[in-house]
């Protein structure tokens, strides 16, 4: 757990960010040139399709967020770190934004497909229980004054709220669902074209790699955060605590350090 930790504070330096911050934007832009303009559309649901290409990997930074929170939880209530808490709060932020990116480009991609932009579908509805889920989690944080009380009960949230992630992905197995189901991570064989897999496994990289940089920027910002919150006792250095010299009053009247 120590080298994890090592490593995300290796990757928040300002050249890492930079790094990875470039490497984003190029795989971004060439998953949208590649899905828009290269690969050619679905035989059943035409260019529709070609929203695949960003939903399916908001889904899965998803997944990584919420199972970054599950681990650097655990790893808080062991060792009782806070660095730990930090990591846990800083992927919830991100996976709350990209887990509500999935819903809103679910319903996108639902409306002419499905004829309606919601439904109580089962893996839809379990996404909306998700995110309500770790809304919650944020929002319990902001409860507990006591840094040490917010970090325990925020690291219990994100051990048991995980439970939710596996039901997700399997809720279109276990019920039955308007939803297709697994192309990529299921048992067998892949159930699509080669080069939409291409795109698709090539959009997983980009948004893994968009993951790691603003999980690098909010941990920046994070320590910066808990650095301005200290004491103005604790920042001040032992020069400036040094108490003053002591004056004394000379014989002829006229004060001179002594």
């Amino acid at each position: 757990m120590r080298y994890v930790y090592r490593a995300l504070t290796l990757l928040g330096g300002h050249r890492a960010q930079r790094v990875m911050g470039a490497a984003t934007l190029v795989g971004l832009a060439a998953t949208v040139a590649i899905g828009l303009f290269v690969v050619p559309p679905d035989a059943e649901q035409g260019d529709v399709q070609r929203l695949m290409y960003v939903h399916v990997p908001a889904a899965w930074v998803t997944y990584l967020s919420f199972g970054a929170v599950f681990v650097a939880s655990i790893a808080y209530l062991r060792t009782g770190r806070i660095q730990w808490d930090r990591v846990a709060c800083a992927s919830a932020e991100i996976g709350v934004r990209f887990c509500a990116l999935t819903i809103v480009l679910g319903a996108l991609w639902g409306r002419p497909v499905w004829g309606t932009w919601w439904t109580w579908d089962p893996r839809l509805t379990t996404t909306a229980v998700l995110l309500l889920i770790y809304v919650g989690y944020l929002s319990l944080r902001r409860v507990a004054d006591n840094p040490i009380r917010r970090a325990r009960w925020a690291a219990v949230v994100g051990v048991v709220g995980f439970i939710d992630v596996p039901i997700v992905h399997m809720s279109v197995v276990w019920w039955r669902s308007l939803h297709q189901q697994a192309t990529v991570v299921r048992p067998g064989a892949p159930t699509i074209a080669g080069s939409m897999l291409a795109t698709l496994l090539l959009a997983f990289v980009a948004f893994s790699l968009a993951y790691g940089y603003l999980m690098a920027v909010r941990m920046r910002v994070g320590r910066l955060e808990d650095r301005s919150a200290l004491p103005v006792s604790e920042l001040s250095t032992p020069r400036a605590r040094r108490p003053r010299p002591v004056q004394a009053t000379a014989v002829n009247g006229s004060p001179h350090h002594a």
